[in-house]
């Protein structure tokens, strides 16, 4: 069983569900072949961190492009690689033929979400912020408050806990922070410990005014910095939604994390555009001359087989020869 818990997942859906993890993982795809070989060109298979999903035929050519996407998993960086691969004379694969496999690698979304409160507010949120490109784990201690209809969430991580301010230590840096459970002291001791790490990304408190002015004061006689109480988002939310159902509330919420995250994803964009130059074409052209040398050299063996055969079924037999004599 993999870490989705599912046993059957193919290379497609394990993507998809990586993808919304925030996991990273390397796809890999036949791209072209000659000859003889386990599997056709466009077949794919899926390589992470813990799991395999799929396979391009197995044998050692499976072994060592798992072993490669191993190593592109170990840089935790996006690119595409190509790579050839001779069955015989390099994996010792009675096939004999070759194949051309392209490697692309996904790196780890940096993206990661804690929501605290499973409440009409929680419940209206945790749907929007699943169709987005992060991980979120989402923290109560009423395990009756996680409604069924959320379980199918591949990026959603449910936690029931008797202590949930004892989470926020183990949340990941740069950790966006929604605080709105059904207890106000609960919510000063998630905000508290969140304050206290110093690394978080977003911190929002659904709170009134009322309460808001008496959690400063109490942040105050913690000694808690008074800049980083500023960093605080508090009224959460947008302030130009004023609405007060469940809805209106999550979708305010929504937009200010959506918002938030930007410079997160700007940075791994530049990070990309700086360190992935993708395939050469030059790269590519050197792939395509193997591949056309491969496949002349075996239909010039094909031929000589075929005269072969063709001079022997031409050949009169020594019967007909015989025959032949007598008439």
């Amino acid at each position: 069983m993999n870490d989705f818990g599912q046993e059957n997942y193919n290379w497609n859906q394990a993507s998809l569900a990586l993808s919304q993890h925030g996991k990273a993982y390397v796809l890999i795809t036949i791209i072209g072949i000659t000859g003889s070989t386990p599997r056709n060109s466009g077949t794919k298979m899926v390589v992470s961190e813990s799991d395999i999903f799929d396979t391009i035929g197995g044998g050692h050519l499976e072994f060592k492009a798992i072993e490669f996407a191993k190593q592109l998993l170990a840089s935790n960086k996006d690119c595409q690689q190509i790579e050839h691969f001779q069955l015989a004379n390099q994996l010792g694969q009675c096939c004999g033929g070759t194949a051309s496999v392209l490697f692309e690698c996904f790196s780890a979304n940096a993206i990661h979400i804690a929501v605290f409160g499973a409440g009409h507010v929680g419940q209206a949120l945790i749907p929007i912020l699943a169709g987005l490109p992060c991980h979120i784990t989402w923290v109560d201690n009423r395990a009756e408050q996680f409604p069924d209809n959320t379980k199918h969430f591949t990026n959603v991580s449910q936690l029931v806990t008797d202590d949930p301010a004892s989470e926020v230590a183990l949340m990941p840096e740069n950790t966006l922070y929604v605080v709105m459970t059904h207890n106000h002291q609960l919510d000063f001791e998630i905000s508290h410990e969140a304050l206290k790490r110093e690394d978080f990304h977003y911190l929002g408190l659904i709170a009134s005014d009322t309460k808001w002015r008496r959690f400063q004061q109490r942040y105050k006689h913690r000694e808690v910095s008074p800049q980083l109480v500023q960093r605080m988002n508090c009224p959460i939310g947008l302030t130009q939604v004023s609405g007060k159902l469940p809805m209106e509330i999550a979708v305010s919420i929504a937009a200010a994390i959506i918002e938030s995250y930007q410079p997160l994803l700007v940075g791994n964009e530049h990070a990309r555009s700086a360190k992935n130059n993708g395939v050469a074409w030059k790269e590519i052209k050197q792939l395509l001359s193997m591949q056309n040398k491969a496949e002349e050299t075996r239909k010039t063996k094909q031929p000589s087989k075929k005269r072969v055969c063709s001079e022997v079924k031409a050949m009169p037999s020594a019967t007909a020869q015989e025959e032949g004599n007598s008439e």
